[in-house]
């Protein structure tokens, strides 16, 4: 088995999905740094309570960062492996958005990545997540809980749909949901005490201190 596709996969998705989007943008535009304030996430949700309009960028360019690495080797790589090779630039696109290496591993929460990164390879499972997180988001106005609940039945509709070609392929996609769903184990806590803030509310600040980079922080903490 040739490995040489795969570790360029993999290292092709982890640069791609590595841009910190958010992160950039913020600092461009206002000179903050997006993880003093709020969650302290890069990611749009983030970013949004910053600049609604930065945010919709930034949600719109951490899916395309997904998505390219897939576009970029679909035209490289061909034959039976193609399939596994692409899944592998998927799941490093992943990778790279939730532990960005030029942020000392701390990146976001991989749902907008997610999409653009499978988008191709498993379409009818995204179709169905967004549909799942749609739906969760509008009835209980939990923007967290609608992102856990989609990235929990991403490998279910993935298999139901049979959108993977073995086992290894299947076992990625479960790994990836697991991350994201490990990545909002804050918001899960805050939903299960009562205390996660619902979509449109106003948020109650909680007082926090940090240290990015050496610098003491302090800032509301919400999703």
């Amino acid at each position: 088995m040739n490995i040489l596709p795969y570790i360029a996969a993999a290292t092709v998705g982890y640069l791609f999905g590595s841009i910190p989007f958010g992160y950039l943008l913020i600092r461009l535009f206002t000179g903050e740094d997006v993880r003093t304030s709020g969650s302290g996430n890069i990611g749009a949700t983030n970013v949004a309570r910053r600049s609604p309009g930065l945010g919709i960028a930034t949600l719109c360019l951490d899916t395309i960062k997904g998505l390219l690495p897939v576009l970029v080797l679909h035209r490289v790589f061909a034959g039976e492996q193609q399939h596994l090779v692409l899944i592998t630039a998927s799941f490093s696109a992943v990778l790279g958005h939730l532990f960005p290496v030029w942020l000392k591993l701390q990146g976001g929460k991989g749902v907008a990545t997610t999409l653009g990164a499978f988008v191709l390879l498993t379409p009818k499972s995204i179709v169905c997540m967004v549909g799942v997180f749609l739906l969760i988001t509008a009835v209980f106005r939990f923007v967290s809980m609608g992102s856990v609940v989609a990235a929990a039945t991403f490998p279910l509709f993935a298999w139901a749909f049979h959108e993977f070609k073995g086992s290894p392929e299947l076992l990625i996609i479960a790994t990836v949901s697991a991350l994201v769903i490990w990545k909002h184990r804050q918001n899960i806590a805050r939903l299960f005490s009562g205390t996660e803030a619902k979509l449109g509310a106003k948020k109650a600040a909680e007082t926090v201190s940090g240290s990015v980079n050496g610098a003491t922080i302090t800032g509301a903490r919400r999703q």
